[in-house]
């Protein structure tokens, strides 16, 4: 992204609302700029809008008839959580993408407008690096990236021993992994964030990821030697990269090695796909799965999300870390399981 137009006067950049006609130049800008994401991609305004009635706004900036600019946002209302526009809810990245400083101004300049307007009570970009020192940041999260080889040997060799030895583990319990469905996916999930004590998203929410974005999403599905389902991920991919998202084990996986068998077997299939990097997503520091990604070799690299403050006067802290949602996390592992699955997506709604 070049921000520097000191040696030249750019022309105009217009911004505006982004319509279903625009979808085509916001794909092929998305996918040839260089800092461009998964979650950069246009489907996400349908998706977010009809699965959690979250108006979008996606901004597009143009020069003349050429694209210099994207931002997805979406506005977010709860009585719990508060009102934010953010780019992007249920994403771990986004923020604004551009290829000048004055298309990043005149971008910044509408989604502040539409904050003030909406009366929000602040604007979050899930940004990968800074790009406004004079906003608000949070460094909760940390994202876990590596490249990775098309040789298996490599890959495997660059796990760390301890990480190794269970993954061997797991093939000698006798572990199978094939891609699935999900429907097959869901109930793993599900067991899984109802344990930990926090509410899940709807089985519709992952049809529609599958429905919408076809062979770039998938999901991969671990049995064991009786057949059973016992651990599961669904994956994003994007230029190469793949980027496991949502996942869940039974308790039964410990024993097994099931977790690490998975995650093996998803390199290994990214691999042949011709992935080139693996991205473990985002994760808090002080956390069982942030451990786990360090142990896998990975390391971490914060995440600053930035924030502009308007009718608040600190970054939000919705996450089970925050002590004042300790009892509710504690309420939510008690209710039955059926019932946290029917509870869970009316309140993940206003967290976004």
């Amino acid at each position: 992204m070049r921000l520097d137009d000191s040696n030249s006067t750019p022309e105009r950049v217009d911004v505006r609302l982004a319509s279903d006609g625009d979808a085509a130049a916001w794909q092929q800008f998305v996918f040839s700029h260089a800092d461009a994401t998964f979650f950069h991609r246009f489907e996400w305004r349908s998706l977010i809008n009809e699965l959690w009635n979250h108006k979008p706004y996606f901004l597009i900036a143009r020069r003349k008839d050429r694209v210099t600019g994207v931002l997805p946002l979406a506005l977010v209302r709860s009585r719990l959580f508060g009102s934010s526009i953010v780019s992007l809810p249920f994403c771990v990245y986004g923020g604004p993408l551009v290829e000048d400083a004055t298309s990043l101004a005149a971008l910044d300049d509408r989604a502040t407008n539409l904050a003030i307007e909406t009366g929000v009570g602040h604007l979050e970009y899930r940004c990968q690096r800074r790009t406004h020192n004079d906003w608000a940041t949070s460094s909760l999260y940390f994202t876990f990236r590596k490249s990775i080889s098309s040789d298996h040997d490599v890959n495997l060799k660059a796990v760390p021993r301890k990480q190794r030895a269970m993954v061997r583990k797991g093939i000698a319990n006798g572990l199978s992994a094939s891609l699935e469905d999900a429907a097959a996916f869901f109930p793993i999930y599900a067991n899984n964030v109802h344990r930990h004590g926090t509410p899940g998203m709807p089985l519709r929410w992952f049809r529609a990821l599958e429905q919408t974005f076809g062979s770039d999403c998938n999901c991969l599905v671990v049995r064991d030697r009786a057949g059973h389902a016992v651990s599961a991920v669904m994956s994003f991919y994007f230029r190469g990269e793949a980027m496991p998202y949502y996942a869940g084990d039974l308790p039964a996986a410990r024993e097994l090695a099931a977790n690490d068998f998975k995650y093996w077997q998803l390199m290994c299939m990214a691999s042949e796909r011709g992935c080139n990097l693996f991205d473990f997503g985002r994760s808090k520091d002080g956390t069982g799965p942030f451990a786990f990604k360090k142990n896998w070799g990975f390391e971490p690299t914060i995440l600053p999300y930035e924030y502009q403050l308007l009718r608040r006067d600190s970054v939000p802290q919705n996450n089970p870390l925050n002590p004042k949602y300790r009892l509710m996390i504690e309420t939510w592992r008690r209710l039955p399981l059926r019932a946290a699955n029917w509870l869970g997506p009316h309140i993940v709604r206003g967290l976004g």
